[in-house]
């Protein structure tokens, strides 16, 4: 068992503060990260972790399916994160082996 919950369907609106101040009905609220995208946004799901199992327990028995500013939660135990293979390509990928460079001197516009 774990003390990591997965809080999902959040409003964009919602706040690490919020969510702090909801679990902590359940026990002693140790992180609460709301996951965003590269340019700041809320993807809409977060990560809290409670002090104990049976806080976190209780905090997703009784929590999951209530409405948090206009959405209905979704709360369940965090499952560990899956190892994933590493690409070479980069945080932006491009595929190719020179870093997205052309070579050759020119670039087609696409209009032949």
């Amino acid at each position: 068992m774990s003390n990591k919950l997965y809080v999902g369907n959040l409003s964009f609106s919602t706040t690490e503060d919020k969510l702090r101040d909801l679990f902590s009905q359940y026990g002693t609220v140790e992180s609460v990260k709301i996951i965003k995208d590269e340019i700041g946004r809320s993807k809409g799901f977060a990560f809290v972790e409670m002090s104990g199992e049976s806080e976190a327990s209780d905090a997703a028995k009784n929590l999951n399916g209530n409405e948090l500013d206009g959405r209905t939660i979704r709360v369940d135990l965090a499952r560990p994160q899956e190892a994933r293979p590493r690409t070479s390509s980069g945080p932006r990928g491009g595929g190719n082996s020179n870093g997205g460079e052309r070579r050759g001197g020119f670039r087609s516009s696409g209009n032949w």
